[in-house]
């Protein structure tokens, strides 16, 4: 097996998740809420007149970022879907049901829950990591895709 180095990206990584750190910690402290990505999209799909504004901001400045990275520091993203559509589209529901049924999604879990050694945030975590490395090894070492 071969490293690709070109993809080993220990700083920005770093970087990445020193700020992701930082706004969950200003937003819990500012707003007294949770950092979770599905909690903040259901509430738009569910507004309430109080709530919508800030909901809205926060999605269109997660969508708008890579655009805002190429326009300004000429960074752009390579994004390599390798699966059909069709496999996107059923994963993309499994997430959605998986952090329904979890009480939350891995920012809110992963993120901010276990920055508050929540117990029920850590367990989430390990099953959501759990069931992504079983997800992988059977798909590409059992199965072959």
């Amino acid at each position: 097996m071969q490293i690709d180095w070109f993809s080993f990206t220990p700083i920005p990584s770093l970087l990445g998740g020193m700020i992701l750190g930082l706004a969950a910690a200003l937003y819990v402290l500012l707003h007294g809420r949770i950092l979770g990505i599905s909690g903040i999209i259901s509430g738009l799909l569910h507004p309430k007149l109080t709530d919508t504004a800030w909901r809205l901001a926060l999605v269109l400045g997660l969508v708008s970022a890579p655009f805002m990275a190429a326009l300004f520091f000429g960074i752009v993203p390579v994004v390599e879907i390798e699966s059909d559509w069709i496999a996107v589209v059923v994963a993309g529901l499994l997430v959605g049901f998986g952090a329904q049924y979890g009480s939350g999604c891995t920012s809110g879990h992963g993120i901010c829950g276990l920055s508050r050694l929540s117990p029920r945030s850590l367990v989430a975590t390990l099953s959501f990591m759990g069931a992504g490395f079983l997800t992988v090894f059977v798909l590409r070492h059992l199965i072959g895709l």
